[in-house]
């Protein structure tokens, strides 16, 4: 029984605004990509990632993550479609919905070993990880992989919402000031039973829906999703105000585990 990461890192990263993919930009002198992958297997609990990348950057994805228990696909037009192309090579499943999940894709390259070496193996946990959370806590990974085991299908990690919240109209106009005692930012890995996840993705691709995590997903089949505490340095870096303070975090002195990086 193993527990496989899907890392999504095909963004433009146009927010960002650094001319190439997100997940390639450096933080602190090393890609977001690395870090984030870095990060899930410093957590000792996943065993595989699977990195759904620019199908121009799957070779250099490949080589960035050399030596790693890493396969490296293509991913797909969003964010939904490349963890959907994921899921495909992790189950070895065939499509039998009309909705593409990646199994008809040439062979992946692979950081290490064999791509089909994951394929036929029983997977226990699925998480889904954002390659834009590159100091993303061990522990906090390990934390969503031992709710997922204690018997919950769906685990996100989330924190408060410290700000006041205003619900406004078209015109920007203030409509309602909204709780924020019943608010939570949510963060990644968000962890899942394979079936589940998988369900979740092909009743979307089928309706031609998407969501902007995979939790909501899950949320719209009716199934509930369990919570645990998320963690400030798993912040998401979008702007370039995050970009700038990723790197001041890891400049500043943030320990090698806390910022998601191993030692190499």
């Amino acid at each position: 029984m193993s527990v496989v990461a899907v890392v999504p890192a095909a963004g433009s990263g146009q927010r960002l605004g650094a001319g190439e993919p997100k997940a390639f930009v450096p933080v602190g002198g090393v890609p977001m990509l690395v870090r984030a992958v870095d990060g899930l297997l410093a957590s000792g609990v996943v065993d595989h990632v699977v990195v759904a990348a620019p199908a121009e950057l799957v070779d250099r994805a490949g080589e960035l993550l050399h030596g790693r228990p890493v396969t490296v696909l293509a991913g797909g037009a969003d964010r939904t479609a490349s963890v959907l192309c994921a899921l495909g090579a992790l189950r070895g499943v065939g499509d039998p919905n009309g909705v593409h999940t990646g199994d008809e894709r040439s062979e992946p390259s692979v950081g290490d070993g064999s791509a089909r070496a994951i394929l036929d193996d029983e997977v226990e946990v699925v998480l889904v990880h954002d390659a834009a959370r590159p100091l993303t806590p061990p522990a906090l990974v390990a934390a969503v992989v031992e709710a997922v085991r204690a018997g919950h299908r769906a685990v996100v990690p989330v924190l408060p919402v410290a700000d006041t919240v205003k619900r406004v109209d078209r015109t920007g106009a203030v409509v309602a000031t909204v709780d924020r005692s019943v608010l939570r930012a949510v963060q990644t890995p968000q962890g899942f039973a394979p079936e589940l996840l998988l369900r979740a993705h092909r009743t979307a691709a089928a309706a031609g829906a998407a969501a902007t995590d995979d939790a909501g997903l899950v949320e719209a089949l009716g199934e509930s999703v369990h919570t645990v505490p998320g963690d400030p340095a798993a912040m998401k870096v979008t702007t370039p105000w995050d970009h700038r303070l990723a790197d001041h975090l890891v400049s500043d002195g943030i320990p090698g585990e806390a910022a998601g990086t191993v030692a190499r």
